[in-house]
């Protein structure tokens, strides 16, 4: 299969399916309609605009680097797959809606389904109230009365009794998109990145602290908007998220810099010894996670390193896509089966769309990915293509345990990846996933939501950024 063949159509595509599938988010009475390109910028523009009436501080500068990278033009796939969702789901006759109760404001336009009489509201309230007085939330009692910390967009209820998207779920996407921008912010520090969609990155343009202290800033905003929810299951998704993308990190920075004893690590070419646990604060390793590489055997485990590199992948990647359509469904009120098959369609396309990027890390330009390319390998990254090659040329697992850190490594270990079509068989792996999530769709009605769903799902195959 020939990867690099009509890599403008393939972008073409992509960018298609998204303007295809933004235009289903928008009323269909706007007068913007018959315009796709005015309907995409106005989304978008609306996205933005309501996440930074989110993050609004108290401090120029940090309002500045926050918002930095929501400036610029990103894919914004993640939330545009909450919105899309959120309307497939809204086709479920509203009487199917028995997993949880819906209170009057979560359903706008639809009738009230009552539930259980014995179960009480947990979705009640505006995402727009505080829950504590504002004087404590900021800690000054401001001369107008105003909440920065949350806005409502303009004619919200408008829009979402129009596309029945409900407000928490409009919320939702807001907020998943402030989640994954706070991990880029951190991720660029830590990959020591110099661009981020087509400009120099949160790091450069600014300070690698003030870029640490964005992130952790957004993540901050998030989470007075998650609690806003009032949705303790919507909650608890949500704010796992934030620690597996810790996990995540810390997995891949172990199988970037950890040594085989797994008691040191290698910070800028120099080792260093992780102090010894005081046994002060037990601690212990959940049952839910795989073995490293180094535990079973760091040279000649293909398979140990595979399960490593897709439960990375899941953690880094596939987890906000997963918990977050799994919440969209959940707020939606559908049944458990419904929500699950949510779950596992963010989860699948979650791990085809990560598979899809490590492979065009070997194949896309600087000036067509948005950050810097072939930067896998020359991080010590073994992500699937080499994985790949490794089974069948065994000697790649040396390359791949020092870390391609050795003069001549990077180009044996691409040269290894051409010969064994690495690249062709990590098509097929993200075509796996992608079959996979789009068996999940099936399970909700027939919509022109879905059907942008589909479409999005697919052409995440052939993108080239």
């Amino acid at each position: 299969m020939a990867l690099s063949r009509s890599s403008s159509t393939s972008a073409s595509t992509f960018k298609t399916a998204v303007e295809t599938a933004e235009k289903l988010v928008q009323p269909q009475s706007s007068s913007t309609f018959h315009d796709p390109f005015s309907i995409v910028s106005h989304e978008m523009s609306n996205l933005a605009k309501s996440i930074a009436n989110l993050i609004g501080s108290g401090h120029p500068t940090l309002n500045r680097v926050s918002s930095y990278y929501f400036e610029a033009e990103g894919k914004n796939v993640r939330p545009l797959i909450v919105l899309l969702l959120s309307k497939s789901l809204a086709a479920i006759p509203i009487e199917q809606r028995n997993r949880i109760k819906i209170d009057t404001y979560d359903v706008t336009n639809q009738p009230h389904y009552n539930g259980t009489p014995t179960e009480t509201v947990v979705a009640g309230n505006s995402v727009d109230d505080s829950i504590s007085p504002l004087a404590i939330l900021h800690g000054i009692n401001p001369r107008v009365i105003l909440d920065p910390l949350s806005k409502p967009m303009d004619k919200l209820p408008e829009f979402d009794a129009m596309n029945g998207i409900l407000p928490k779920q409009r919320r939702l996407a807001e907020i998943v998109e402030m989640i994954h921008t706070a991990s880029l912010l951190h991720d660029d520090v830590i990959d020591l990145s110099d661009s981020r969609r087509g400009r120099p990155s949160g790091n450069i343009a600014f300070t690698n602290k003030m870029a640490v202290l964005a992130g952790d800033f957004l993540l901050g905003r998030a989470s007075v908007a998650i609690a806003r929810l009032r949705n303790p299951e919507v909650i608890e998704l949500l704010s796992t998220t934030i620690a597996n993308l810790v996990e995540g990190e810390f997995m891949q920075l172990k199988n970037t810099v950890m040594s085989n004893d797994s008691q040191s690590i290698v910070n800028d070419g120099e080792k260093k010894v992780i102090p010894e646990p005081t046994g002060k604060v037990p601690t212990k390793q959940h049952e839910y996670s795989v073995s490293t590489p180094a535990e079973v055997d760091h040279i000649t485990n293909v398979d140990a390193a595979f399960e490593y590199y897709l439960h990375k992948t899941y953690l880094k990647t596939a987890s906000l896509m997963s918990k977050s359509s799994r919440a969209a469904a959940v707020l939606s009120g559908a049944h458990d089966d419904i929500i699950e098959n949510c779950y596992e369609f963010g989860r699948n396309l979650g791990l085809c769309f990560q598979i899809v990027d490590d492979m065009l890390d070997y194949t896309a330009s600087d000036a067509t990915f948005g950050k810097p390319s072939q930067a896998d390998l020359k991080l010590g990254l073994a992500t699937a293509p080499i994985l790949f090659a490794w089974k069948e040329q065994p000697e790649l697992g040396e390359l791949i345990a020092r870390k391609f850190s050795e003069p001549g490594d990077v180009e044996i270990a691409r040269n290894a990846v051409k010969k064994y079509s690495g690249l062709e068989k990590t098509r097929e792996m993200a075509h796996e996933y992608c079959y996979k999530a789009l068996q999940n769709l099936r399970v909700l009605p027939e919509s022109d939501a879905r059907s942008a769903l589909e479409f999005l799902t697919n052409s995440v195959l052939t993108r080239n950024k």
